[in-house]
């Protein structure tokens, strides 16, 4: 005689009714999103108006709002959100909990966990009553091709023009990028750097860590900030500048040296 079968055990039809249950709560979720669709790769959120190339990824908690573009080879990371008309370049990468709003990214940018883009800038004023008035915010930020920006970063979006950051860039992380800001092409910035509003960079620039720049302040191509030194008006010149107020590296380290003989001068 042939042997039967034995019965499922308890523990098969469990498991099967779990994986109906889970199937269930699916739909029904999938049923609550509205005009949001679940991206095939990766599992994140897709607004039916939204482009997205099929080749790019979309992580769990993703969000890409509508009439936003993510080009071929692309990766969101989960929990970041692209807002609406954001532009994100093919084979770009954001990792996880990235902000974008009013901004274009380029090709082959890597932006790390926790940067915000596009947010309003610091700007205020007060009006004839008294009162702290806040100025319109309603330009873009754009990054350019091949940058990398590092984590916790900001970027503010212009109000008079576009806050605009150059091809091959590079930033590190908890970096201010103010509003207005134009910045040229493979400069870096280096950890905690601070640019005020309206500044204008030219291009293989490099920032120390914690250097500040004020508001309102140019600086010509191929100059060289060193670490927490303070930039408060123009430089026209290329070469290396240091100290608060920043001046040639070589005039800092000579008053550096006349300050430290003066402590040891006799006292009367």
């Amino acid at each position: 005689m042939a042997q039967q079968k034995a019965p499922p055990t308890s523990w098969t039809w469990r498991n099967k009714t779990l994986f109906m249950q889970s199937q269930i709560v699916d739909v029904m979720a999938d049923a609550c999103l509205g005009e949001y669709r679940r991206w095939t790769r990766e599992g994140g959120l897709v607004h039916k108006l939204a482009l997205v190339d099929l080749t790019a990824t979309v992580g769990t908690g993703a969000v890409i709002h509508k009439h936003a573009q993510v080009g071929p080879n692309a990766h969101i990371g989960s929990g970041s959100v692209v807002g609406p008309h954001v532009i994100v370049g093919s084979s770009s990468t954001l990792w996880y909990n990235v902000s974008l709003q009013n901004c274009s990214i380029g090709e082959s940018c890597i932006i790390h966990n926790g940067v915000c883009i596009g947010q309003d800038g610091f700007g205020f004023l007060v009006d004839e009553t008294g009162q702290m008035v806040k100025k319109p915010q309603t330009l873009q930020v754009k990054i350019g091709d091949h940058v990398e920006i590092g984590a916790n970063s900001c970027i503010d979006r212009g109000s008079w023009r576009d806050t605009v950051i150059g091809d091959h860039t590079k930033i590190d992380n908890q970096v201010q990028i103010g509003h207005n800001v134009v910045i040229g092409k493979c400069c870096m910035l280096c950890g905690q750097v601070g640019i005020g509003g309206s500044c204008m960079l030219g291009d293989y620039i490099l920032l120390g860590g914690k250097a500040g720049v004020a508001d309102h302040i140019s600086i010509v191509s191929k100059v060289r900030i060193a670490a927490m030194s303070g930039v408060t008006s123009n430089i026209m010149e290329p070469g290396d500048y240091a100290g608060f107020p920043a001046v040639h590296a070589q005039e800092w380290r000579k008053s550096a040296i006349t300050i430290r003989k003066l402590g040891k001068l006799p006292s009367f």
